[in-house]
């Protein structure tokens, strides 16, 4: 194994791949470094020395610049440097030209999945549960529950142990896949909102455009509807933006409002009955194959540490570039994570419309986060600092890699949706939750997820498929993690493991492999209510 990685050509900084110690000699090809510091792996060392204000150089581009002076072979640290990007520039007049990978071998594969009226394809066929406003939360939860229990779709819980405390013995044993009555729906879930009232009508209306985004999403089979009655996320207002979404919505759709019930144990029962009856009609849905140019992948990174732009992500770009060669889609979102990758991204828009509308997304989202005195800049969370994350230029840039090299053919906001082939940029925050929400309502049928440090997120409605930077989280964190990248750390090509996690995600596309979140019950649904969230 290599000891140390020049990422770059023009790079000044080398990434440490192990823990190196003061006084060692390391070699890059023709070039020795004496370290004049120990550099703990995943972070990096400068090559040459630095004066205050001398620009660092990693991916070929700028990530900050030196606060005081930096030896050569000097660990590189929060103390020595400041974020810093290159200025953009719209109009360069080059043209971006991407050569577009060998997919012959993936031409004719296929992974089985649920087909619509409209021809858009689902990953999963999930019975969807929504509250409009947060005081019907327990309802929701309550139906989901209830069905998700007598139905084989709970997992197994803790329960065994409180009894076993008590010296009793489960009565209750989880019913197996195999043994459920309806075999071709893949779970009842739920969303869990935290609006609908109580807030801006701006509020109520963006909400109820991300719900309708849900409900008309190709892995939902049908839906069931709560509220209360007087909420500012009336029903008529549901129904207005997802008839905007689509007007040809013609999915099995229940609704229940609490306040024209004469009882909530009525109401509940007969929600239960009702959803029944539709769970009967969409289980006649069936998987069937499809190509992989249906596929329209999320690409995420969270619990990011020094690998991730060296190993997942870059795989994960492989994938992004053959899905978007086959004729699919991948959505490339947290623009927190694009600052100071602008430039490389400016420059892959095949529309200057689209470099406009990127740049005035970002430069809204940083007017935002100045109110509040932050910048999007200050994005690098403790936990990615102390692995090698030190500004946000150097974690943008590894970030980015997971669009691979595709051009960018659209940019949309929040939860807009994006176009069924191509890459797309979509406006979110770096939290991973509002994130992972907004890439589902823009139409992603499955998400993968690069992490460092390990995260447990998933999603309710879209499998999401976590894979790790390296070998020892891989590991260490076994039960929530569904691919090892850390390989590529070892030497293996980045273009092989990139086609291994290839394989995985048309396994889970299929569900002929069920992602670790979903086995952990992790249905995420974190709603961006556009305050600053970085």
């Amino acid at each position: 194994m290599k000891k140390i990685l020049k990422i770059h050509p023009a790079d000044n900084a080398i990434v440490a791949l192990k823990d190196l110690q003061q006084g060692e000699i390391v070699n890059w090809h023709n070039d020795s470094y004496q370290l004049v510091s120990h550099v703990s792996a995943k972070h990096k060392f400068a090559t040459k020395p630095f004066n205050i204000d001398d620009i660092i150089v990693m991916y070929g581009s700028p990530v900050g610049k030196a606060t005081q002076s930096i030896a050569k072979g000097e660990v590189i640290t929060v103390n020595n440097i400041r974020h810093y990007a290159a200025e953009i520039n719209l109009t360069d007049g080059q043209d971006y030209h991407w050569q577009k990978p060998d997919v012959t071998k993936w031409q004719n594969r296929t992974f089985n999945g649920f087909v619509r009226d409209d021809g858009r394809v689902g990953t999963a066929n999930y019975w969807l549960i929504i509250p409009l406003v947060f005081c019907q939360n327990k309802n929701a939860q309550k139906l989901q529950q209830t069905l998700s229990k007598q139905l084989g779709y709970a997992a197994d819980d803790y329960g065994d142990v409180v009894l076993s405390l008590l010296g009793e013995e489960s009565t209750n044993p989880h019913l197996q896949p195999q043994n459920r009555p309806f075999k071709n729906i893949d779970g009842i879930r739920v969303l869990n909102v935290n609006s609908g009232c109580g807030g801006t009508a701006f509020d109520s209306e963006s909400l109820c455009k991300i719900l309708a985004a849900y409900a008309d999403h190709p892995n939902v089979a049908g839906i069931t509807v709560f509220g209360l009655g007087c909420e500012k996320a009336q029903v008529s207002l549901f129904d207005k933006v997802l008839k905007q979404r689509n007007p040809h919505f013609n999915k099995p759709y229940l609704f229940f409002l609490q306040q024209d019930s004469h009882s909530e144990e009525e109401m509940m029962k007969e929600a239960i009955r009702q959803t029944f009856t539709q769970l009967q009609k969409v289980n006649q849905i069936t998987r069937q194959p499809v190509p992989l140019s249906k596929l329209k992948i999320g690409v995420k990174c969270g619990g990011s540490d020094g690998f991730s732009g060296i190993s997942a992500n870059p795989a994960m770009g492989v994938v992004s570039d053959i899905v978007v060669a086959l004729g699919g889609a991948s959505i490339l979102a947290e623009f927190p994570e694009l600052c100071g990758a602008e430039g490389d991204i400016v420059s892959r828009c095949v529309h200057f419309e689209d470099k406009q509308h990127f740049i005035s997304l970002m430069k809204s989202y940083e007017y935002q986060a100045s109110q509040d005195n932050a910048s999007i800049s200050d994005n690098p969370s403790p936990g990615n600092i102390k692995d090698g994350l030190i500004t946000d230029a150097i974690k943008s840039l590894g970030a980015s890699k997971k669009g691979g090299h595709a051009p960018v053919s659209a940019v949309v906001d929040y939860g807009e949706p994006a176009p069924d082939s191509g890459l797309s940029l979509a406006c979110t925050p770096g939290n991973d939750l509002e994130a992972v929400t907004g890439q589902v309502a823009s139409g992603a049928n499955l998400v993968i997820f690069s992490t460092g440090l390990g995260t447990p997120t998933g999603n309710a409605i879209a499998p999401v498929l976590k894979i790790a930077t390296n070998t020892a989280v891989a590991k260490k964190l076994d039960y929530m993690i569904d691919f090892d990248c850390g390989p590529v750390i070892e030497g293996v090509s980045l273009q092989e493991v990139g086609e291994q996690l290839l394989e995985r995600v048309i396994e889970a596309a299929s569900r002929d492999y069920i992602v670790k979140a979903d086995r952990l019950e992790q249905y995420d649904f974190l709603f961006w209510k556009r305050q600053v969230s970085l």
